[in-house]
This record gives structure tokens, sequence and C-alpha cells, in this order.
């Protein structure tokens, strides 16, 4: 930076500053601040002209006075003057100003585009770096726009400095981030990788960071980096500490830069070519031996920059997890790091043994350290700590340690934080359910979590071992003592009530043969718990008490008179009225028969993924490391049981069953329930169940009147990239065959979807959640759409409140006109301020051709006959594709349907095929769709062929279900 010369010491903003610190209360330091506004106002305003450092002056100081809280709403101009000043000290205070007070939408902002770009054109590295800097702090859409067609042009341009190229690079960073659609991919892509072998070890680092971000996106334009990544890192990692003088911290070779290298090789699979992944092996295995050495310093700082690098290396190993060597030297480093004095170390090791558990290769390492985990989740002071205990323990469980895992989180549980109880025991019934050799111990597990922590069970827990006990028949039995027994204690708590309600309802008979458990006896005991029980529990044990009439003839009488009583018949709640007098009318003037034929037994319950994986998912929150293991871990074992129907007892059929699965995480619903009221922390969980308020119907004439807005292209975009970028073809996917969920959720904003179709109309309901207790300011959704789609759909919407409250929720109403067919997604951009940061989301809205499908049902003949009329090559799309997901037959049919086409039964000659017919409606035409669905279950394969009248409507439809199977 040029030297600050005497003169530009400004004694008078020193002496207003000193005057602002001695003020004794808030109206004094007020009126000094008003006296010394209304002096800087009428020297900008009077007749004589100000020179360089007076403007300077005035300009700082209105710059202290905004940093005290006050509002500034003058000086502008005089900030933007200085800008064109020869003076370093004048254009940088110009620039800190800019930067501070001039927002984008101010009318100022060409003055200062074009000062920015005399200053980038002037060569001058100074004032290059002042431009930079302040483009970077600005980062609006107007400064990409303007400047992001210039700013890679000086980044890869021979004569530019080095100090310039590390502000451009990161300069082009934060314009990548707020609007990547105005950073466009050109031949300046493949120079700036070459960065990475810049002698400058600062722009290496800065490159390094753009260019992570940016393979993120594009993998395919830097895939040539990896071997210039593995290249640099291998010089650095090799070298003596005193090699890189300048970016050696505390003996470690310029950490920073080798963690950078290392996760933009996570960006890529392993190095294809033989010599560049056997010198990526060789930086690991150096990484790991440097770990094994003795410190070069006793300072926190060494062992930092160390472990920093060292963590880094083993997420790159985890990743690629193709080294069998390699994860096993990993795991016993991370195995040391387990009883390390420093907190923050233990932690770290338990997260990544998470990740490492999941491998093939590294699982029985993992294991052999369980010993030295139960022992951190019983003695560790901090609790974040052992929630990553607990975590671990459920990723090394296996057949082998069950048993053992499930009692240590048991005994842990009695005296476990509050805060991590739910988890724990989703995770205990989870294990249970998953490695249960012996269905007693199962019923004995769970009935041992309801005995502890009963507050924390949730309905997924008790729903699943009453699925499970009526599936398997050896276990009814000893299930039905079980509970029996547990009833007698004095204190039960509600759930297993509920439990012993339904279990004995069900199978009491199977222990009725022991005096000590008699009819009657089960009868007084489950009646004993009914006036200390909730409305709900009390409604299952009236359904208990009449499948009891059926069981037990012999206490009909006594069952009849509880349900006569005043209490039961003229309750001041209506469903147990109701329950009341249907189930008194019922045993009094049904025959024998007919009572065992509407109260028989529950039919087994149809084959399912379990839910409380998807209630887990739900609690830890999408996207963490743990979690994404915990799926993949699960898809890939045998879990027993494989039942997800919510239990409903035959005669309760006056109320709809809550459903299990509440956001449908699981395995798509076969069929429809009404969920039980949220209960829990999901902003948006009441917008998705069945039971919400039903979307108003289409008014008649509401296609008229649509307003497209002016709107461009955008793509997805976000503050933290790292966090919120989402992939916006798989949001898109996920919402091909249903109309309701979550599109988007972050640490601050969750936005949901409720919709409805009918032939070329629709509306969409679009819900944002603030996750926070902050104020959303300034709140603005916009729908963007490109110039081919105006043409093609008609939207119109309703503006939203611009404050969102913490923990509130608004609703923005779309309607949707199909003018003809399309193939892109509208973007929904989301503005806001939050704590004084703006934020800026982009996610595609899910809405596809297939939304204005309407089924078509057809008989064998007419479909064929129609299929052969559309034979033109140009009119057929085929696909033959790999599933990638399990070829279930009531799945898939469910999908189709949901696609938008009616399922035509017996049509095609092999029964295995799904035959379907719709209709697009669209404004201008209607467009038939016959399409046909050839799984082939032995390769695991699928042929899908769709015909319409239109190509392009065949192509997209054929992309679109492709994707679903």
């Amino acid at each position: 930076m040029p030297a600050v010369s005497k003169g530009d010491g400004m004694r008078g903003l020193a002496v207003f500053i000193s005057d602002i610190r001695n003020c004794k209360s808030k109206e004094a330091e007020i009126k000094r601040i008003n006296k010394e506004l209304a002096n800087i106002r009428s020297k900008f305003k009077g007749d004589k002209a100000l020179d360089g450092y007076s403007k300077k002056k005035y300009v700082c100081k209105l710059l202290f006075i905004f940093l005290l809280g006050h509002d500034i709403d003058f000086g502008h101009m005089e900030a933007v003057n200085l800008l064109s000043s020869n003076r370093y000290t004048e254009k940088q205070i110009g620039y800190l100003f800019i930067s501070v007070l001039v927002n984008s939408n101010s009318e100022l902002i060409r003055l200062i585009n074009n000062a920015i770009k005399n200053d980038l054109a002037s060569r001058n590295p100074t004032f290059m770096g002042l431009a930079l800097h302040c483009i970077a702090n600005v980062g609006s859409r107007e400064m990409a726009e303007a400047f992001a067609g210039e700013i890679p042009k000086i980044l890869v341009a021979g004569d530019t400095m080095d100090s310039v190229k590390q502000s451009a690079a990161l300069c082009l960073l934060r314009l990548y981030r707020t609007s990547p659609d105005f950073v466009p991919m050109g031949d300046w892509t493949s120079r700036v990788v070459h960065l990475l072998n810049d002698q400058h070890l600062g722009v290496v680092t800065a490159a390094t960071s753009l260019i992570t971000t940016l393979a993120q996106k594009n993998p395919e334009e830097f895939k040539t980096s990896v071997s210039l990544a593995v290249s640099r890192l291998s010089r650095i990692v090799t070298s003596a500490s005193t090699d890189l003088q300048d970016y050696t911290y505390y003996f470690v070779p310029a950490p920073w830069l080798s963690v950078k290298l290392l996760r933009l090789l996570q960006c890529y699979p392993p190095p294809e070519d033989a010599a560049v992944r056997g010198r990526l092996t060789e930086c690991l295995e150096t990484i790991l031996n440097k770990a094994q050495e003795p410190p070069k310093s006793k300072k926190v700082q060494h062992s930092n920059a160390k472990n920093a690098v060292l963590f880094e290396a083993i997420s790159l190993i985890i990743h690629h997890d193709s080294e069998p060597n390699l994860l096993v030297r990993a795991c016993n480093q991370l195995g040391q790091f387990l009883q390390h004095r420093e907190t923050n170390l233990r932690y770290l090791a338990l997260e990544s043994m998470c990740t490492l558990a999941s491998s093939e290769f590294s699982h029985e390492a993992v294991k052999t350290h369980i010993e030295t985990v139960i022992n951190a989740l019983k003695t560790e002071r901090d609790v974040s700590v052992r929630q990553r205990a607990v975590d671990l323990l459920y990723a090394m469980c296996d057949r082998s340690n069950a048993q053992q895992i499930v009692a240590e989180m048991l005994n842990y549980l009695e005296t476990a934080d509050y805060s991590i109880r739910e988890e724990i025991v989703l995770k205990v019934a989870i294990l249970a359910e998953k490695y249960a050799v012996d269905y007693t111990w199962y019923v004995d597990t769970i009935l041992n979590l309801i005995r502890i922590a009963g507050d924390y069970v949730s309905e997924e827990v008790w729903y699943r071992v009453i699925q499970i006990v009526i599936n398997r028949d050896d276990v009814q039995g000893y299930a039905a003592k079980t509970v029996f027994e547990a009833l007698q204690a004095p204190a039960c708590h509600e759930n297993l009530v509920k439990v012993g309600g339904y279990i004995l309802g069900e199978f009491g008979n199977l222990i009725a043969g022991d005096p000590r458990s008699s009819p009657l006896i089960q009868f007084n005991l489950l009646h004993s718990k009914f006036h200390l029980c909730s409305v709900p529990t009390r409604a299952l044990l009236l359904s208990t008490y009449i499948k009891f009439v059926n069981l037990f003839p012999e206490i009909k009488t006594t069952i009849q008179d509880v349900l006569r009583s005043d209490s039961q018949l003229k309750n001041a709640d209506v469903e147990l009225q109701q329950r009341a007098v249907e189930y008194l009318r019922l045993s009094t003037i049904a025959s024998t028969d007919i009572l065992a034929t509407v109260l028989e037994e529950m039919p087994p319950f149809p084959e399912r993924e379990s839910s409380i994986l998807a209630k887990l998912k739900k609690k830890k929150g999408p996207g963490t490391v743990t979690d994404l293991e915990e799926i993949k871990k699960e898809r890939n074992s045998d879990v027993n049981g494989g039942t997800e129907s919510t239990p409903v007892n035959a005669s309760t059929v006056s109320t709809p069953s809550p459903s299990a699965d509440l956001l449908g995480l699981g395995a798509a619903p076969l069929t429809s329930s009404s969920p039980p009221p949220s209960t829990t922390g999901s902003l948006l969980v009441d917008v998705f169940s069945d039971s919400a308020s039903v979307v108003a119907p289409l008014a008649p004439g509401s296609e008229d009147n649509f307003a497209s807005p002016d709107l461009a292209s955008s793509e997805v975009v976000s503050e933290e990239p790292a966090d919120t970028v989402h992939d916006a073809d798989e949001l898109i996917h996920k919402f091909v065959c249903k109309n309701n969920g979550v599109l988007f959720e972050n640490q601050l904003l969750q936005i949901g979807l409720k919709s409805e179709f009918r032939q070329n109309l629709g509306r969409m309901f679009i819900f944002y959640g603030n996750k926070t207790s902050t104020q959303f300011l300034n709140f603005t959704p916009t729908l963007i759409c490109s110039d081919e789609l105006q043409s093609s759909l008609n939207l119109q919407t309703k503006p939203v409140d611009p404050t969102v409250d913490g923990g509130a929720q608004v609703q923005q109403v779309v309607n949707i006109e199909c003018i003809s067919d399309f193939m892109e997604a509208p973007i929904l951009n989301i503005q806001f301020r939050y704590g004084g940061t703006f934020q800026n989301i982009s996610v595609k809205l899910p809405i596809t051709l297939n939304k204005f499908f309407q089924p078509t049902e057809m008989a064998s003949q007419d479909f064929f006959q129609r299929w052969k009329q559309l034979s033109n090559p140009q009119q057929e799309m085929q696909n033959i594709f790999k599933a990638k997901h399990p070829m279930d037959t009531e799945i898939t049919k469910a999908k189709i349907i949901g696609f938008g086409s009616a399922l035509l039964e017996e049509v095609d000659p092999n029964p295995a095929n799904f035959v379907g017919a719709g209709i697009i409606h669209t404004k201008t035409t209607q467009i038939g769709c016959l399409l046909r669905l050839e799984p082939n279950l032995q390769a695991q394969m699928y042929r899908l062929t769709l015909r319409t009248s239109k190509e392009t409507v065949s192509q997209r439809l054929c992309e679109l279900l492709s994707e679903q199977f």
C-alpha cells in the first residue's frame, strides 16, 4: 500500500471521534452528530468547491456516523467523485464508502461502474485492487452483469501482477456465488486451471478456491485440474518447512493451500491415470506418516494446522473409498484421537469414523474401537461429543455386536441429555429391528425403551413394534405375555398402554388360559389405566374392549356396562362418545358370526420399508455426513420385518388412522391416510398432510388475465453454496410424480409446495417458512422464465408480505396456464435480508409437462390400434436404462399413475409390462400419449417406449419418466 503522507492524518476526523467518545449520554452523542451532519451538509452545498482532502475527511465522518447506527441520506455523490481522484487515500475512502453505503438500486450505480471500469483499465495494480475489492464487497447482480466478462480476462492475462490475480480470482468467486448465470464459461476456464502451477502461492490459493466452486457445478470443464492439483499437493507435502518460508505456518508448509487442494480433489472420483493416482496415494500416505511424527512445536497453532490437513486428507480417502490400506490407516489414526485430551479432536475423530464405518474396507477396523467409543459415551463431559459417540455406535453396529450396542445405548438413555434422547430412541428402535435374530429380544428391547424414555418414543416406534408382532406368528404369544406383565407396574407410560391395548386386543386369547391372565384380569388391568390416558389412547382402548367382546364372550356383559356408563355415552369428546355408542350397539344387535367377521384378527401388513429411519433423517436434518451414510448403509442391508403400514384396529373405522410416514420420506404410500397433527419442528408438515386444507379448485375463467412478468433465465444461487446449492434436475425429478413436498431447505429457510392441475391449468401454493427466530426483511420471491418458456407457460403470482417473522410461514399462490409444450422449468428466486446479510437463493420450480397430463382409459384393441397409428420414427422415443431403485411392482404402478397417465390393466400380452395412456392438454392443442414400460427383473433393466403425435413431447416425457425408476 502506498505510504500515507503527513497531510492525510485528518485531524478533524480524530477530533470528532474523540468528541463522540467523550459524550456522557446518548442524547449528547446525538446532539454532537446532528451538529456535525449540519456542518457537513453546509460544506457540500456551499459555493466554495471542496478539495480532495476535505471531501475525503467529510466522507469519512459520514461513514463513521453510519457505523454508529445512524442513517445517512447524503454524501453519496461526493464519495463517487473521490473515485476519480489519483490519490490512493482519497480513492480508498471513496470505495470504502460505496462498499458500505451504496445499494444495488442506487441511481449512482452507473457512475460507480464507469469509475470501476476506468480503474480496471488503468493497469495500475493498486487502483485495480481497490476496484476488485469494491466489486466483491457489493457483489450485486448489477455488478456481476457489468464486470463478470472483464474479470476473467484480468485473471488470465500474462502481464497481471500477482496481487491483482489474487483479488481477481476471489472477486470472480464472489460473483459466481451470487450470480452464476452472469459468469460465462469460455476459453478462460482452461487457462485458469493452469494457475495451479503459478509460482506465487497466494495466486494458487485464490485460484484453488475459485476452481473448487466452479468444479462443483461444471466438473467436466475443470477435470484437468486434478492432475495439476495432485502435482502441487505433492510438492507441498514433500517439502521441508524451510522451503516455503513465506507460507509456512508453525512448521506446517502451506496448510490452507493443502486443505483447499484436498477439497478440490473431493469434487472428482479417484484419478484414472495410474501415475497421477499413485502420486496422490503417496501424498496421502505422507500426510498420514507426518501425523505419527513427534510435533515440531508445542504451540496449539502447530497442531491445529497439522490436524486440519490430516482431517481433510482423511475426508478425501473416505470420498474415494477405493484404497483399503489408506482407509484402515485413516481409521487407526482416528482411533488414536479418540483418547486425545483435546475435545475438538475427539469430536472430529468420532464424526469421521462415522463415515468410515460405512465402507466395506474399514468397517471391521472401526469396530475394534467399540470399547473406547462406549467409554466416551459414559465419561465425556461435552454433550456434542457424546452425540457423535452415539452416531458412531449406530454406524458400526452389525449382527455381531448389535445386542451389546443396543444394551449400552439403553443404559446411557437413562442419564442422557434431553436434547438427544429422541434421536437415541429412534436409533435403538432401528437397530433392534434391523439386527433382531430373536424377535423376543426385539419385543423386550422396545418395551424397555418405552419404560426408560416413554416421552421420547414417537408414534413411528410403537406403530412399528405392532406391525412386526402382527406379521410374525412366532412372537405374538410372547409379546402378549410380556406386555401384560409390563402393564402391571403401578406407573406405566401411555405409549406402553397403547402397545398393550393393541396387542392384547389382537392376541390376548393366547395367554387367557393362564389364570393369572384370564380375560377379566386383562380387561380390569387395561381399564385401570383408562382414566389416566389421553383421548386418542382412550379411543384405542375402547376398540380393544370391543375386540374383547369377540375374543372373550364371557366378559361381554362387563364390557357393555362400561360402554353403557354415562362417562362414555355422554362423554364431552365426540370421538369417544361415537365409539361408545357404535361399539355398544354392535355388541348388542350383532350375532356371534357377524362379530367374528367384523372384529377378526388384523391381517399382516404389506411389506414396505420402515419409516423409523425416515423419522431419524427428519430429526437430524438432510445433508449431514452421518445421515447420508446411514441411508446408504440402510439400503445395502437386509432389514428384518420390512413392514411399513400403520397398525389400525379393524374396528376403528370411525377415525382414519395416523400414517407412520408423515412426509413421505419412506417408500411411496400405496394407500392414503390422514396423518396426526404435527407435534415436531417441521414448519411445513401441515402443508403436506392429506388432512391439510384442500387446495381451492380452479375458478371458471381463471385462464384469463394471466400476466407473464418480464423475466430472464437464471441458475441455482446461494450465499453459501456448499450448504444450499441443490442439483436443480434432481429437485425436478423428485416432484415429477407428486405435487406436495419440501422443495428446498437450509438453516434459514424452508420452501414447501402443494399444487393441483386440471387440463392446461394449475395452481401452486408455495409456503416459505422462517426457521430462525429473527425476522426476514425485504423478502422478495420472483419467478424467472426464459424467453422461450414465457411463450409456452403463463405464470401469475400474488405478492408476499416483505417481512417474515421468526418461526412464521407465509404463502404465495401461483396460477399456471400451459400455452404449448415446453422443456425447461421456471426459476424461483428468493432474496431477503437476514441479520443484516443479503441472502439470494434460487431453485427450479417443479412445473413439468406431465403435470398437464389427463388420464385416458382405453380397451386393448383401441390401444394397439392407436399405437400403430403413431408409428413414425419422429413420434416414438425409447430409452433402455438400469433400474436406480428396487423394482417393486406396486411402487411402479403408483409412479405411473402419479406421472399422470391412466394405468391400463390387461392390455399388454405380457402381464409383467405396464401400459398407460393420456392426453397432454395445452391451450393451443391436445397431444395424445401412449407409454409402455417393460421391466427385466433378471437384468435389473427397464425399456420405456413413448409414442405421441409430437416429437418434443415424446422426448420430454421420456426424460422425465426414465428418472423415476
